[in-house]
């Protein structure tokens, strides 16, 4: 299997920068603002983003962890049977402005899904979404980012992996994969 880097360490950190000033731009103060990472991957990049939204802004902007598996539309259609993931989503999202957190966009059903999981906790005023790597030419869905860290063009045999030091990863890369 071939690997062509899409993102490496540092490239990683000034694309995550990036993504914060423009949510800066968008959400102001972040008094009515939330972040919420999809899992399983998701949560990595949405940790980060807090992260660095506080160092710049001095705000702490409330995470989640939503799991969207028993919200899939291919749920019940797979062989082997999904394992879910823990929601924790410490907050009421009712009128809230909702920043989705996924590490990559594909087809757009993970997106669907998640909208879907939200509603249990409120009604949003707004959801933005916020994706390191863009497949484009790929969506099943008409499912579009807001915020995107770098937009690849792919075929449906590619794979993107996404390796973070958080996960046991001796650098955080983002890799395309034949």
């Amino acid at each position: 299997m071939s690997r062509r880097l899409i993102l490496d360490s540092r490239l990683l950190q000034i694309t995550v920068t990036r993504l914060c000033q423009q949510l800066i731009e968008n959400h102001d103060t972040f008094a009515e603002s939330v972040i919420l990472g999809l899992q399983p991957r998701g949560i990595f990049l949405a940790r980060r983003i807090q992260r660095k939204l506080h160092e710049l802004t001095g705000t702490e902007v409330p995470i989640g962890e939503l799991d969207t598996t028993f919200y899939r539309d291919d749920f019940r259609r797979r062989e082997s049977p999904l394992l879910a993931n823990t929601t924790h989503v410490p907050f009421i999202i009712e009128n809230k402005k909702v920043i989705l957190v996924d590490d990559v966009l594909f087809t757009g059903r993970t997106i669907r899904a998640a909208m879907d999981a939200m509603i249990a906790f409120g009604r949003p005023q707004k959801v933005e979404l916020l994706v390191l790597i863009d497949r484009k030419y790929s969506r099943d869905l008409p499912i579009e980012p807001h915020y995107v860290g770098r937009a690849v063009n792919t075929i449906q045999s590619q794979r993107v992996a996404v390796e973070w030091t958080d996960q046991g990863a001796a650098e955080d890369a983002i890799w395309l994969a034949e």
